[in-house]
């Protein structure tokens, strides 16, 4: 991806799911490879479900925290219709890494939102590349559906410019001390969301 004048990472799903933890984590990531970088979010009632976004950006120098629509070069989104309802902020061109789950937010037992029947359909119409990542599914595999926020950050770790294994790094020692039992698991999602997301790049 290109470097000039920054690069932007745009985060989304719903509360519970890491969306900010991710975000954190790859602006350490962008911090220790040398790159300048600010993150800012947005969290609705976040306890209960609700909607979280993230903004990331980093590069030679970034001035500011907030992503313009239009100008995103990656959608990390972990639920599906947060992925469409964010896909304004890709640029053309721009890439979105989508977990297929379905997980509605409070808006929409509310009656005040209505659950998209086909994200994936739509934001393909709209001319996004789309890649779909079974983040659940994998999580489920490794017996432990908390891997989902891991397996979503492996997945991202190749569209990033820098080396994967410095994302991972900075995953893993978040448990190194205190937890180092989840040390292997977190290393199998992150690997399992690099291997899911090569898959799709090389299917086109």
């Amino acid at each position: 991806m290109l470097m000039s004048p920054a690069l932007n990472v745009f985060l989304c799903g719903v509360g519970g799911q890491g969306v900010m933890t991710a975000a954190e984590l790859i602006a350490q990531a962008a911090v220790a490879h040398g790159f300048d970088c600010k993150k800012s979010e947005i969290a609705g009632i976040s306890q209960r479900g609700g909607v979280v976004t993230s903004h990331v950006r980093f590069g030679p120098k970034v001035l500011s925290a907030v992503i313009t629509p239009g100008s995103a070069d990656l959608l990390l989104a972990f639920e599906l219709a947060e992925a469409l309802r964010a896909a304004n902020y890709l640029k053309r061109g721009g890439i979105a890494l989508v977990n297929v789950l379905r997980l509605p937010p409070p808006v929409v037992s509310m009656g005040l939102y209505r659950y998209p029947e086909q994200p994936l359909v739509e934001l393909r119409a709209a001319g996004i590349c789309v890649h779909e990542i079974d983040a659940g599914g994998i999580a489920r595999e490794l017996h432990d559906l908390r891997l989902v926020n891991t397996v979503m950050l492996g997945a991202a770790a190749g569209f990033l410019p820098f080396p994967a294994e410095e994302l991972e790094s900075l995953v893993v020692g978040r448990f190194a001390v205190r937890k180092p039992a989840l040390v292997a698991a977190n290393r199998r999602a992150f690997a399992a969301g690099r291997m899911a997301a090569g898959r799709m790049r090389a299917e086109g």
